[in-house]
């Protein structure tokens, strides 16, 4: 008799005005192939938005130098323009190579704060050279090899000692290889994503950092007033060589060889190319337009093919493009070019042909001779590998100073705040939460669907029932979680919701279930759920390891991230659980683990909805945890290479996040023994939380930290009582 009373009163198999939920198999693979393919549409859209936007080939383009300069990290002011220096020893010349009608040396020079740039310089033994050019290499070709005094360059690619030969002073700077390696025993990556990760937390850019070597040298050369100054490089030099002529007018001729070509899959190359909001503005076609009226040579020599594996740094590939694809682009790339292109021909098949035209437009006489013999080595070994070693500590020690001067730049960022009232604070705070939305987190212009609710029967015991829940968002994205339903809530009455969210690579079906051993989650969304709150597990975006991962390379060159899908989906959750007969859409909480707990730093601040955040076992010096290479639990070390958000170093901490939360209730659960960071940092950045909260706003008992011994896991203690109290909801 039992069973079928059971069965007359169990929960029905759908929540009421929900369609049934017919998806199968893991949900949370579905959620994140379809946020893939949304993001693949966004990049073409953006691809189309940019091709509207771009005007005449004459345009005053002096607002897109300065924007293009900022994204790329070009920020450190260069002192004034200064001679480079000879680098010699008493056992080693500064001449180390001899040419048929010049001489090598290396080379040093200032670039910016205390960062110089090394390379080699190509000396005509004529007075006047007839043209000053940069040539650039690949990160993975050394001067030495460009200029033919060791192998490694194919006589016909030496474009740095075919342009000296002819007369051209030229300068060949280092670049930071792709030297990979295991970073403190840890994640493996190249020299280049190193130096890239703490630098974009910190709003600059290893591109930048090497713009700045090449501006420092066109400084110098710019001394001389009479003769023109050309840049031009392939592969990596290639890249630098096109936004270094976009930005810089100085520049008369750019030379781009193995790089020209369609950006839209510029997320599986190298990650230290990633650009923050690149192709919402520029696509290499535009860098073009802001090249011209001065000349430009490209050809179409195939740049560099590589491959990272995905051993802590990001996984990568980068090979030529297909010759077919590359042609249909040009026809559409160049056409706005046309008149200029019958005038001066900007396009060649190689190298080789491409020399006489930049030589041709560079040079003030003469013409490009025949190739001689490669130049005679001075000294009997070059050490490139102290080289990069300088050229990589400076680098790292520049970053670590900017991160050092950080904290000071955030205060002046955040000075516009007023806090000499909540009422006034409330005004002033939402300029900085539009800033946090749009030039941090990123935010799509579009219009959310409607909820499309669908629900299927989860699981059901003696004190709640839980549903899947599946909403639409965007067109191929979704929202996703367990809803949990005390039983004995009385018809008509409303409940406060707390949103319970998972941690990496986590699932909502972990926030419910106890597990054997230890378990950070302790069931804490069903032991909520026993204190008669309703509760609501979505499942976030960061799990399948490189599948998610990649979203955030699709998302930063369109100037997003993650949670610019993941702000969204929490708005359409909350918007619908204020639908729902039993809600009270006044008292809607957040709390959440891990990146559960950087979800409650960054989510909150947007989705007004929540009218509380609490952040367990993720709080921390945020800038300093991402960008030091010095501390043990920093992201320098480790396999999270989508954590790096740009410039946060500039706009925001995790004190300056909660800032944007307040004057809503925020609390902090740190464990004495978590690993993500030390109680000193925590301590320290919460301190000025409570400052903000105490002593300017008056709100102290707002905010609360609980501090406990254990490790990365909710606690469950102080968090409780601080929900019940916010929450309006008596404990049972």
């Amino acid at each position: 008799m039992l069973p079928i009373l059971l069965a007359l009163f169990a929960a029905p198999e759908t929540l009421p005005d929900t369609n049934p939920l017919t998806l199968t198999g893991d949900i949370a693979e579905q959620l994140v192939a379809g946020v893939d393919r949304f993001l693949l549409k966004q990049m073409d859209r953006a691809a189309v938005e940019r091709g509207k936007r771009w005007g005449r080939l004459d345009a005053d383009h002096t607002a897109n130098r300065q924007k293009l300069a900022q994204i790329l990290g070009v920020r450190d002011t260069r002192g004034p323009a200064a001679t480079p220096e000879l680098i010699a020893s008493l056992d080693r010349p500064a001449l180390v190579g001899k040419g048929n009608n010049y001489d090598i040396f290396a080379i040093r020079w200032k670039a910016f704060a205390d960062v110089t740039g090394e390379g080699l310089l190509l000396m005509p033994r004529r007075k006047t050279p007839t043209a000053h050019v940069i040539a650039l290499p690949d990160a993975d070709v050394t001067p030495e090899q460009l200029c033919g005094l060791v192998p490694g360059v194919k006589p016909e690619m030496q474009y740095a000692r075919r342009l000296a030969e002819s007369g051209c002073r030229v300068v060949v700077p280092t670049l930071i290889p792709r030297r990979y390696a295991a970073r403190n025993g840890r994640a493996k990556m190249t020299d280049r994503e190193f130096i890239y990760r703490s630098a974009f937390e910190l709003g600059r850019h290893l591109i930048g950092y090497e713009l700045q070597k090449v501006f420092a040298i066109v400084d110098w050369m710019s001394k001389d007033k009479e003769t023109k100054i050309g840049v031009i490089g392939w592969g990596e030099g290639g890249l630098l060589s096109l936004y270094a002529g976009a930005i810089d007018q100085r520049i008369k001729v750019v030379g781009v060889s193995g790089h020209f070509g369609p950006r839209e899959r510029m997320w599986e190359h190298p990650i230290d190319r990633n650009v923050f909001g690149l192709l919402e503005d520029f696509g290499d076609a535009e860098l073009l337009q802001m090249c011209f009226p001065r000349d430009v040579v490209l050809d179409d020599t195939p740049g560099p093919t590589i491959t990272l594996p995905s051993e802590g740094g990001a996984p990568a590939t980068l090979r030529p493009h297909n010759p077919d694809e590359l042609e249909k682009w040009y026809a559409t790339a160049l056409q706005p070019f046309a008149p200029l292109c019958r005038e001066f021909p900007i396009r060649r098949k190689t190298m080789a042909e491409a020399l006489v035209p930049f030589f041709f437009s560079v040079s003030t006489g003469g013409d490009l001779t025949p190739a001689a013999d490669v130049p005679e080595a001075v000294v009997k070994d070059f050490d490139s590998e102290a080289r990069r070693k300088r050229q990589f500590d400076e680098l790292d020690r520049h970053n670590q100073q900017t991160l050092a001067e950080s904290p000071y730049v955030r205060r002046e960022f955040m000075k516009k705040l007023d806090t000499s009232s909540v009422e006034k604070y409330e005004r002033s705070v939402e300029w900085y939460r539009n800033y946090f939305a749009n030039e941090v987190i990123g935010r799509f212009d579009l219009k959310p669907l409607p909820f499309n609710p669908r629900s299927k029967l989860f699981r059901e015991t003696d004190k709640f029932t839980i549903y899947q829940v599946v909403l639409d968002v965007f067109d191929d994205v979704i929202a996703y979680g367990l809803l949990i339903l005390p039983k004995d809530i009385k018809p008509g009455e409303k409940r406060p919701v707390v949103v319970c969210q998972h941690g990496l690579e986590g699932r909502p079906e972990d926030c419910i279930d106890e597990k054997k051993g230890y378990d950070a989650y302790k069931a804490f969304a069903t032991k909520l759920a026993e204190r008669g709150f309703i509760v609501f597990a979505p499942q976030n975006l960061y799990i399948g390891r490189d599948k998610f991962r990649t979203l955030q390379r699709k998302s930063n060159p369109i100037k997003k991230t993650l949670f610019s899908v993941i702000v969204p989906q929490h708005q359409q959750i909350t918007d619908w659980l204020k639908t729902l007969p039993n809600v009270d859409g006044e008292r809607i909480a957040f709390y959440g683990l891990s990146y559960g707990g950087k979800t409650a730093m960054r989510v909150p601040p947007l989705v007004k909805n929540y009218c509380l955040s609490i952040c367990s076992a993720d709080f921390n010096e945020w800038v300093f945890k991402n960008a030091s290479s010095r501390a043990p639990f920093s992201y320098i070390w480790t396999l999270e290479y989508e954590i790096f958000e740009w410039d946060l170093g500039s706009t925001f901490n995790y004190a300056e996040m909660a800032a944007l939360i307040a004057p809503r209730p925020f609390m902090v659960e740190r464990g004495h023994f978590d690993g993500v960071g030390l109680d000193e940092y925590v301590g320290f950045e919460f301190a000025k939380v409570r400052h903000l909260y105490q002593a300017r706003l008056g709100i102290g008992d707002r905010a609360e930290i609980e501090w406990f011994v254990g490790p990365h896991t909710i606690n469950g203690k102080g968090s409780y009582d601080f929900l019940h109290k916010h929450l309006k909801w008596a404990k049972r």
